[in-house]
């Protein structure tokens, strides 16, 4: 069982199952081409490796019981963070991709150690309640990740930060803990590609709208994140007004025109504190308030523009759009329809990618951290690790 042969396939099981929560044993072995005897045998290994355990299926209607495979209550866990501009959330998965315990917490400060600190303390509590079990921290964080480590943070008002201090004096037991760092909108692409809205499409664009927008181009599953892991930062692109000078320290980025910075300087106001919460202030607005709803327009118009080109370069099967993004196409559904027809060449217009709401709304960030985490902790080289113990 400890041939790399045999640990492959324990690992294909459980990538299938984090593809499929609540699958048969027999519709997990069709999908890998595994023989019965073999899947039953396999199966029967994990269980005394405590990965997986068999469960009743729920019934419905006539038909002859049946069981499906879920984690197992002594099995790996992974600990995923997403940091935001105002908040972190915190949950823990199990290896079918299922999120537990999952909770908002806001940053009391925004200074990068007092976050640091904060995590820390949130990481220890997990390793205290699962001890060896937890196998991998996974973060998302609204910033820029070069190499696994964040190098800017704009709207958090950061520089480089090394997260990896939240892992600081591990105890021992928990020394082949993996710790990874993602963006949040390459991590939330991730989701919508495995479980979201963009399952089976070979190739997906996820864009998400928050404060900017950032986003990521998947294939099979897996995000282009380019030669050090930067990939997708399209907020950064220059369709936006060379007037203007982003915090990031480039010139024109789309990032000042889709979100609550644009909305405000449509309407005539000073940019807002908190973009994220100042725009959606005025997207509920828009209903009743004609200059709310013009403001809308004009970003819905930069931002179903902006889609249009990265269509063009990338020639995604289907474009997911999270975030703000949904509600600000909805407050100007016949703009948003004019501009990214305008923005496509002729031939894509006859059958455009379709534009679609992201399936995890708010916690698609998260469940991308939970999901690149549980592969790096299920992998052939950590299941070896795990079966030592």
């Amino acid at each position: 069982m400890a041939s790399a042969s045999r640990w492959h396939a324990v690992a294909q099981v459980l990538a299938a199952l984090l593809r499929r929560p609540d699958a048969t044993r027999a519709e997990i072995a069709r999908e890998l081409g595994l023989t019965s005897g073999f899947a039953t045998e396999l199966t029967a290994r994990m269980r005394e490796l405590r990965l997986i355990t068999e469960v009743r299926a729920p019934v419905h209607g006539r038909g002859r019981p049946t069981t499906v495979l879920a984690p197992h209550p002594e099995g790996p866990v992974v600990l995923a963070v997403e940091l935001r501009h105002a908040d972190y959330a915190v949950s823990v998965a199990t290896v079918d991709g299922r999120l537990h315990g999952t909770r908002r917490r806001p940053h009391r400060q925004r200074r990068p150690e007092a976050v640091v600190q904060a995590l820390r303390r949130t990481v220890g509590r997990a390793r205290d309640r699962y001890g060896h079990r937890l196998r991998a921290v996974s973060i998302a964080v609204a910033a820029t990740v070069h190499d696994g480590r964040v190098v800017q943070a704009s709207t958090l008002g950061w520089g480089e930060v090394d997260l990896t201090a939240v892992l600081q004096d591990p105890p021992a037991g928990v020394r082949d803990l993996a710790f990874l760092v993602g963006n949040d909108a390459t991590l939330a692409g991730v989701a919508e590609a495995r479980t979201g809205a963009a399952t089976g499409a070979g190739t997906a664009l996820h864009l998400i709208v928050e404060v900017g927008i950032g986003g990521c181009l998947t294939v099979d599953g897996f995000p282009l994140t380019g030669a050090h892991g930067a990939a997708g930062e399209y907020g950064h692109l220059p369709f936006g007004s060379r007037g203007r000078r982003c915090p990031c320290g480039a010139r024109g980025c789309w990032d000042l025109d889709v979100d609550g910075r644009a909305l405000a300087r449509h309407l005539g106001e000073p940019s807002p504190a908190d973009p994220y919460g100042y725009a959606v202030e005025v997207l509920r607005r828009a209903a009743d308030d004609v200059r709310a709803r013009r403001a809308v327009g004009a970003v819905a118009r930069a931002l179903a523009g902006g889609i249009a080109g990265l269509v063009n370069v990338h020639d995604p099967g289907v474009v997911t759009l999270g975030g703000l993004g949904p509600a600000i196409r909805l407050g100007a559904a016949e703009a948003f329809a004019r501009a990214y027809a305008d923005g496509l060449i002729a031939y894509r217009r006859v059958a455009p990618p379709p534009v679609v709401d992201a399936a995890h709304a708010e916690w698609g960030p998260l469940r991308g951290a939970a999901i690149v985490g549980l592969d790096r902790a299920l992998g052939e080289e950590f299941l070896g690790a795990w079966a030592a113990r």
